[in-house]
């Protein structure tokens, strides 16, 4: 097959997934730290040996265990770019490009053209003289990118690669990375935090949690019908997770939902409700009339957002987090501080009800 699939376990590391995108096609990998990411890229550049798994690229078997098939990194096909660019230091720039294509063989002048047509591709040609350490990170990072795609991979695989670059090197990286992608067309796996990586380069979306994937979709399904915590986090969405059917929904702290079903609702299975902190109000008392949610919360966080102001809270047992855009003047009138007990109420029609993974 064309593109990548992926089925592996690491017991020790307590990671049981499997995932596959197409040739040419991005993936973003989200999810918190410890999750499972980096060791599921590990997995496929050949640095980490599965206990049962299989690996295969464009119809190529890099790992089955049931074979004993294990190819060394080096035959794989595949780049891995990291957090730091990991350049040889007594190296140039244009020496560490062309460190791939001598290693694969080729002669010094072709190295040398391939390792410059690559620096022109990241903007870069300018620091071919430098040594690493006269770099500052975005530009060691761009090089970083010229000395992987140099090694003319089959799969990019980038392991948060904004991570380390202040907030200017990191837009200027991921227009980079968005235009390379692009224009090879070329298959990669991008494991971040950050939203706006998977916006920008994914065309889908994977969610792991504790070495599972839990949620899969196209990015914009991901981040506007999210399934997971994590992902309503990112996407600035609060996710409840409720049991029961319509009109008799209850959340894991007795709250009673209600909500509007979407297409993918099962009543009586796990189901998640979403919604977005502008359609939350803050009231001192519990309000009364048609069917809301009502939260009993108290605040933990306030923080300006532009014209508006983000509270965030939580419930006393601590097993429910929740956030609320209101605007400053709304802050006054409530005293709403740190300690703060409010009820935060959203009504039926704002709030949709899915199945609680779709992966």
């Amino acid at each position: 097959m064309s593109g990548l699939s992926v089925e592996a376990r690491v017991g020790a590391r307590g990671v049981e997934m499997g995932f596959d995108l197409g040739e040419g096609e991005v993936l973003a990998v989200l999810g918190p730290n410890g999750a499972g990411k980096s060791t599921a890229l590990s997995i496929v550049a050949g640095l980490v040996r599965p206990d049962t798994g299989r690996v295969e690229l464009n119809g190529r078997v890099l790992t089955d265990t049931a074979r004993g098939v294990m190819l060394p990194p080096h035959r794989r096909s595949v780049a891995l770019l990291a957090q730091q660019a990991l350049l040889f230091p007594h190296l140039t720039v244009e020496a560490n490009v062309a460190f791939a294509p001598r290693s694969a063989g080729r002669g010094r002048r072709e190295a040398r053209q391939i390792a410059q047509k690559w620096l022109d591709a990241v903007e870069a040609t300018q620091f071919a003289d430098r040594r690493p350490h006269e770099l500052s990170g975005g530009q060691a990072q761009r090089v970083a990118v010229a000395r992987a795609l140099a090694a003319d991979p089959q799969a990019l695989l980038l392991d948060e690669p904004m991570a380390a670059l202040d907030v200017t090197a990191a837009p200027a990286l991921r227009v980079l990375l968005r235009r390379v992608l692009r224009e090879g067309h070329r298959t990669a796996v991008v494991v971040t935090h950050d939203v706006l990586d998977a916006l920008a380069l994914a065309d889908r979306v994977i969610v792991v949690d504790e070495g599972r994937v839990v949620e899969s979709g196209s990015v914009r399904d991901v981040l506007t019908c999210p399934r997971s915590s994590f992902a309503a986090r990112i996407a600035g969405l609060n996710l409840v997770s409720v049991f029961g059917a319509p009109g008799d929904l209850l959340t894991a702290t007795g709250v009673r939902m209600h909500g509007l079903p979407g297409a993918d609702f099962v009543a009586g299975s796990p189901a998640v409700a979403v919604f977005a902190p502008h359609s939350v109000a803050v009231h001192l008392h519990p309000p009364e009339g048609s069917p809301r949610n009502v939260f009993r919360v108290t605040i933990a966080e306030i923080e300006v957002r532009g014209p508006m102001v983000r509270a965030r809270a939580g419930t006393g047992d601590g097993r429910l987090e929740l956030s609320a855009d209101v605007t400053a003047a709304s802050v006054a009138e409530l005293d709403l501080m740190p300690g703060a007990d409010v009820f935060f109420v959203v009504k039926a029609a704002e709030v949709a009800l899915h199945a609680a993974r779709a992966a």
